[in-house]
């Protein structure tokens, strides 16, 4: 299974993926983890490469904020989308929380650009707590096993 959690910049999809990976691993459910942020170049087609190749159960944490990239991975079996939403001002105010914020401007431009995704879960973090949210994308994964 593929879970691609995807939305802007500050909305909450790494804590949620790390801590979604922890709780699966304590049960002894292995998955591997991708950030787009571990990429510098060609980010979603070198993630497609490296998940197509190694198989195996992931979550993908990007913004994936153009379509085109979301439905290459939904070419892959089993795959679930995320849409992590949260207000453009939370998204701001988390990134300036980083240690390694990009800009503003950048915040500013993924959010007014993101193209809403055909989610199979939507988790908005100004409603949810990170408790609760990382409890919803568990229970979807659960589901799909």
């Amino acid at each position: 299974m593929i879970v691609l959690l995807c939305g802007p910049p500050g909305v909450g999809k790494t804590t949620i993926a790390v801590r979604l990976r922890e709780r699966l691993e304590a049960r002894g459910t292995a998955i591997g983890l991708l950030h787009s942020d571990d990429f510098a170049r060609r980010t979603y087609e070198r993630m497609y490469e490296r998940v197509e190749r190694e198989g195996g159960d992931w979550l993908l944490d990007g913004t994936f904020y153009e379509r085109e990239w979301r439905e290459r991975f939904r070419g892959l079996d089993e795959v679930c989308v995320v849409h992590v939403t949260a207000s453009l001002e939370s998204c701001l105010e988390r990134n300036r929380e980083r240690p390694d914020p990009i800009s503003e401007t950048g915040v500013h431009v993924i959010h007014r650009e993101f193209e809403t995704p055909r989610a199979d879960l939507t988790i908005d973090t100004d409603e949810l707590s990170v408790k609760e949210a990382v409890d919803r994308a568990e229970k979807e994964v659960e589901k799909r096993r």
